[in-house]
């Protein structure tokens, strides 16, 4: 944990206080979160507030001190207190002599994802994380909140009650308050049970979102990932699910989960099964991360940046298992699945940034690189999410292939599970390699080293061929090769990406660049690849642009069609092994395909 200014006593000595926090929100219109903390047998001459950083599941550090705003400190009689501001997020109040002491500060909220926090005339949404301070020495510490919302709206969050108070909740202490949002506004909230454990589905907003089948199937993702792991851990578990104009995302958290989602986006069933893998991956998330997690993340430090190398085992199998699960839950068959893996490999290999950064790197660099995307990211880096998910799938062929089905990258997670997760040890990258090595009876050390610790590109065909499968470029009436994507900026013709050795980047086309004409023409986003067509391999173009509104003229040489499509095909004539071993995976016959 983060250290204190000013040492606190030890646990043997010292007064434990009474932490209180208070929420209102008396005009939501302005985006503000009223917040109180109330301290009572406080004992030391200074009371340290620390702000976090960053918050468990979104490894990117936010700042969340920023939205903080009017900060004050007074004593009961509203005499004030003396404070000064130590660093970006760190607060400190001189109270000598003082034991019960007030603070009181604003937080301005008015950025709706599941990382942050929501305030408007609709709803009040937020993270623990980026609204309550800890108080260094203490986090071990109760602490209770109290949430003052306006007439008619309702409170929901994954904390326990506080008997006999209204909208007041009870954390056991910080890292279980950070890990509980609150939703507080008219939502729906539906009550349904599995497996003899209750659970809420809370939703905000207006959609074509159809509650029934949204219950019914996430039923099935939760009796799937319970069969896998062998129960569930709770006692009760949130979905909250806001409905909105164009968002997308999820956060996990230990008995709950935020999602964000299109608002119209269930009706398509690609979109539908998009949302449910999003559930499964967030709920399997209550096993691979939220307690099955890195040694670097066992206890976390919410003033800096958690670095560990195992991203790709917390996020990117857990990627591999939110298309698995549906498909064993009936949600969707194995096409469907295959299908979706074809998608995953496909934006895999179109990504550039798969030659320069390792796997392993890309899990440790997350903090500056992928939730900071730039202009270049394309040709620098890979998610660990993509790579992650299909290094995962490799591990489960390849342990399935070597034990004949019966075992696989199921036993991976079982045996983390009981070797780390229930008692949320946190496991190292040795730890982790060692438990795969187990399961599939092997030394792979060669795999590691090739497929997470380098750029080596990964030969899906050697571990599909055994189980009937080929992945196969799709033929594609592709034009000449430029290298380069628009968008659509203003009524302009923005260059979004320029692929690095391109035929563009050679000629000196930059990310910024407006692009005006080819050939003389206009152009515009739409019409690039119908325009390009036009053209084969090897003809020279003239490119008119502005580049830092100086009009330019280039000349690019086109280049060979890039492949951009795979699929999974079933090889021509399985063999009994091969018919074998698919259905062992994926639980239908290849002839279903």
């Amino acid at each position: 944990m983060t250290k204190a200014a000013q040492v606190p006593p030890s646990p043997l000595t010292r007064v434990t206080p009474l932490i209180e926090y208070q929420v209102a929100m008396p005009q939501p219109a302005t985006h503000l979160f009223e917040v109180e903390l109330h301290l009572k047998d406080w004992q030391l001459d200074q009371l340290d507030l620390r702000l976090p950083v960053w918050t468990p599941g979104s490894y990117l550090v936010r700042e969340y001190a920023k939205h903080l705003q009017s900060f004050s400190a007074q004593m009961l009689d509203g005499q004030s207190l003396i404070w000064r501001k130590i660093s970006k997020n760190h607060w400190q109040v001189e109270t000598a002599g003082i034991t019960e002491l007030t603070i009181h500060y604003q937080i301005f909220a008015n950025e709706l994802t599941v990382r942050t926090n929501h305030l408007d005339a609709t709803h009040g949404y937020f993270n623990p994380g980026a609204v309550f301070f800890y108080i260094p020495g203490f986090e071990d510490c109760e602490i209770r909140v109290a949430i003052v919302p306006p007439p008619e709206w309702h409170v929901i969050t994954p904390l326990p009650t506080l008997a006999g108070q209204t909208n007041t909740f009870q954390a056991a202490d910080f890292d279980t308050l950070v890990d509980s949002p609150f939703e507080v506004g008219t939502h729906s909230v539906y009550e349904f049970e599995v497996l003899g454990k209750s659970h809420q589905l809370a939703v905000w907003g207006q959609g074509n979102a159809e509650p029934e089948r949204l219950i019914r199937d996430t039923q099935k993702v939760i009796e799937a990932e319970a069969e896998l792991f062998g129960g569930l851990p709770y006692d009760r578990y949130l979905f909250l699910l806001h409905l909105s104009n164009q968002g997308f995302g999820g956060l996990e958290h230990k008995y709950a989960c935020s999602l964000n989602y299109p608002r119209f986006g269930f009706r398509a069933e690609d979109k539908y099964n998009r949302f449910i893998s999003l559930v499964a991956h967030e709920f399997f998330h209550l096993w691979n991360v939220k307690r099955i997690r890195p040694q670097a993340l066992e206890v976390f430090d919410y003033d800096c940046e958690n670095y560990t190398p195992s991203l790709w085992f917390s996020e990117g199998t857990t990627s591999y298992y939110d298309w698995m699960i549906p498909l064993r839950a009936g949600i969707y068959d194995a096409a469907y699945c295959l299908k979706q893996l074809g998608e995953s490999i496909t934006r895999l290999q179109t990504t550039p940034g798969r030659h320069v950064q390792p796997l392993s790197e890309s899990s440790f660099d997350a903090w500056i690189k992928l939730y900071r995307p730039d202009a270049n990211s394309g040709n620098s880096q890979i998610s660990y999410y993509l790579k992650g998910e299909m290094v995962s799938l490799l591990l489960d062929l390849l342990i399935r292939q070597r034990q004949q089905n019966a075992r696989s990258l199921d036993d991976v997670m079982r045996q983390m599970w009981q070797q780390f997760g229930r008692s949320e040890t946190g496991f190292t990258p040795e730890q982790l390699q060692t438990v795969i090595e187990s399961v599939a009876g092997m030394d792979l050390e060669d795999f590691f080293q090739r497929y997470l610790h380098s750029t080596e590109e990964l030969p899906f065909n050697e571990y599909l061929e055994p189980f009937g499968l080929l992945c196969e470029e799709v033929p594609e009436d592709s034009p000449p090769h430029l290298g380069l994507s628009l968008k659509s900026d203003k009524g302009t013709a923005s260059v979004k990406f320029v692929e690095a050795n391109s035929p563009a980047q050679r000629a000196g086309v930059d990310a910024g660049d407006e692009l005006l004409a080819i050939n003389g023409f206009r152009v515009s986003p739409e019409q690039l690849n119908d325009r390009l067509k036009d053209y084969q391999p090897g003809d020279e173009i003239e490119l008119t642009l502005f580049h830092q509104d100086e009009l330019r003229t280039c000349s690019v040489t086109l280049a060979e069609p890039s492949t951009h499509q795979y699929k999974i095909l079933p090889v021509m004539y399985p063999s009994p092994a091969q018919e074998q071993s698919f259905q062992g995976w994926l639980g239908k016959p290849l002839s279903s395909l």
